[in-house]
C-alpha cells in the first residue's frame, strides 16, 4: 500500500488550465496513486481542452462567478459519487488588461471580481459541497508566499491572496463544529505557469526569486503539487488551518551575498 493511501479515494480538482497548471500536476499524481479524479473547469472550451488530454476525464463545467452554477456543481457531483475525500481549489483571476497600476488606483469592479473568483469562491465551494465531503476530507487551496504578497508586480491580487489564506483558517474553524474536514493553503513562491505569464513584469521577479533560493534553482510546479498531494492525504491529518510556505528558502535569504553585491554593484 502507498504511504499516502489514496487508492480508491475520490477528489475534485478545480482549476485545470493546461499541462503547466498546478491543477493538472496534482490530478496526474492523484491518478498515479490510484485515486479517482473529478474535474471542474470554467467553460465548455476548457472542458474540450481537458478531454483532448484525458478523453475519459469526468468533467463538470462551473463558472465561479455564478452562484447557481456552484450549487449545480455540487448536485452533479453528488449524482456521480457518494462522497468526496478532498478538493483542490486552484483558481484565480485578475484583470491586468490595462497593465499594472498603483494599488490605490485599483478599480472597484476589478477588485470585487478577483475577490469572488480567487478567494470567496473557496467559501462557496466548501459550503455547497459540505454534505458530500467525507467526515475527514481535506480541502487544499493554492496561495502565494508572504514575500510575493509585497511584490508590486502582483498588483491588487496580492491582498486578495492574503484574504484567501485567512479564509482557510475561518473555514477550518467553522467546519470543525460538525466535521473533521481540514482546510489548508499551499503558499508557493514564484512559478513558471501560463497564468503567471499573464502578469505584467512577472518574469523579472521570477528570475530574481530564483537567485534568492538557497539552491539557486527556481521552484518547480511538481514540488508544489507534491505538497498539495500530501495535504490532500490522510497522512497530513494533524495539519489544519495552515498556510504552508514552499519557496525553496527564498523567503529567508534576503541577504544572499551574490544578490547583495549585484544590487550594490560590488565586484566579487
Amino acid at each position: 500500500m502507498s504511504f499516502l493511501n489514496l487508492e480508491g479515494k475520490v477528489y475534485l480538482v478545480v482549476g485545470f488550465a493546461n499541462r503547466k497548471s498546478i491543477a493538472w500536476s496534482v490530478s496526474q499524481s492523484l491518478m498515479e496513486e490510484g485515486a479517482r479524479v473529478l474535474f471542474s473547469v470554467r467553460s465548455e472550451k476548457r472542458k474540450n481542452e481537458l478531454l483532448s488530454l484525458l478523453p475519459k476525464a469526468e468533467t463538470f463545467v462551473c463558472d465561479f462567478e455564478n452562484n447557481q452554477e456552484i450549487q449545480n456543481l455540487a448536485e452533479e457531483i453528488n449524482q456521480s459519487c457518494k462522497e468526496l475525500n478532498g478538493i483542490l481549489h486552484s483558481i484565480a483571476f485578475a484583470n491586468y488588461s490595462e497593465g499594472l497600476k498603483p494599488f490605490h488606483e485599483t478599480e472597484r469592479d476589478d477588485f470585487l471580481q478577483a475577490t469572488q473568483i480567487s478567494s470567496f469562491s473557496l467559501v462557496e465551494l466548501a459550503n455547497s459541497c459540505k454534505n458530500i465531503l467525507a467526515k475527514n476530507a481535506s480541502v487544499v487551496t493554492i496561495g502565494i508566499s508572504s514575500v510575493q504578497v509585497t511584490a508590486e508586480s502582483y498588483g491588487y491580487m496580492a491582498p486578495i491572496k492574503a484574504s484567501l489564506e485567512a479564509t482557510v483558517r475561518y473555514l477550518a474553524k467553522s467546519f470543525s463544529n460538525f466535521s473533521e474536514v481540514r482546510f489548508n493553503s499551499v503558499n508557493a513562491g514564484p512559478l513558471k505557469t501560463s497564468a503567471s505569464a499573464g502578469i505584467p513584469g512577472y518574469l523579472i521577479n521570477y528570475l530574481f526569486a530564483e537567485k534568492l533560493t538557497f539552491r539557486k534553482k527556481s521552484l518547480q510546479t511538481k514540488e508544489v503539487s507534491d505538497l498539495s498531494l500530501f495535504l490532500l492525504s490522510e497522512r497530513s491529518s494533524g495539519i489544519n488551518g495552515q498556510g504552508i510556505v514552499i519557496d525553496a528558502g527564498m523567503g529567508f535569504n534576503y541577504f544572499d551575498q551574490e544578490v547583495v553585491k549585484s544590487a550594490m554593484q560590488i565586484k566579487p
